[in-house]
């Protein structure tokens, strides 16, 4: 296991990374990218790293800015920036041998994952998807009121709590919500998928991942369905981490 502290734009994202033993597929790395509020450790981060593990696979997991331990507040969130980050640690892995990633991202992480792959094709071999939020930035928006809404843009602070967090976002997270809509990312998806989802989700209602297989036009997406699953899907966690591998394993060469 080795930790890193990486520069990013105009802070640092720190993270771990266990290398692999499989010679066979010397370049390949998964990566787990988590969601809102959330950081780089959790049960289903560990499922996942303890499966690859059994396949000799890298695996390396982060925190974005503004999360974890890494430099940073959520006010500073942007979608752009989840972007950087991600290619902070692509750079990061190239600099190991590690070529080819597997992302799995969980929430905000499936959005951040869904739209890297798009810009960085040549160095995803294919994502799973956890929860994705792919309507993160536009259903934000959509919650508030007009005076909520110019409430946000005159203070430049949004308060959001839940469960996990309270924090408060700025108004740029939303002034970036035009580059990254739902449907232009079904459009131009072009590479292998596996969603899981849970009815049962409260936060990104699984219609989301419906209306995504629908939307796309190319083939190998593949959805599954978990009737009494939450948004954290975590008492699946095993056999998602299972499946995951199964599925890089299918798409790696």
């Amino acid at each position: 296991m080795e930790s890193f502290a990486l520069d990013s734009g105009d802070g640092k994202v720190l993270g771990t990374y266990w290398p692999g033993s499989d010679s066979n597929h010397s370049n390949f790395a998964t990566v787990w990218v988590h969601g809102f509020g959330s950081f780089r450790g959790g049960e289903k981060a560990a499922a996942v790293r303890g499966e690859c593990a059994k396949y000799g696979w890298s695996f390396l997991s982060f925190d974005f800015r503004g999360h974890g331990r890494s430099s940073g507040t959520m006010h500073d969130l942007r979608a752009s920036r989840l972007l950087e980050d991600l290619g902070t640690v692509r750079e990061y892995l190239a600099a190991q041998g590690r070529t080819q990633l597997g992302l799995i991202g969980s929430s905000m992480g499936g959005f951040a994952s869904t739209w890297f792959t798009l810009a960085h094709r040549e160095s995803v071999v294919g994502c799973v998807l956890l929860a994705p939020a792919f309507g993160f930035l536009q259903r934000r928006w959509d919650r508030l009121t007009p005076d909520e809404r110019a409430e946000w843009k005159r203070t430049d602070r949004l308060p959001v709590k839940n469960e996990w967090i309270e924090t408060e976002l700025a108004y740029g997270l939303v002034e970036e919500r035009e580059r990254f809509h739902p449907n232009e990312l079904a459009a131009r998806w072009n590479s292998p998928a596996l969603l899981f989802h849970g009815l049962g989700d409260d936060v990104v209602p699984a219609e989301d991942s419906l209306a995504f297989l629908r939307e796309t036009a190319y083939p190998g997406v593949e959805l599954r369905i978990f009737k009494d699953g939450d948004h954290r899907l975590t008492a699946y966690k095993d056999e998602i981490a299972a499946e995951a591998c199964r599925f890089f394993a299918r798409h790696t060469h």
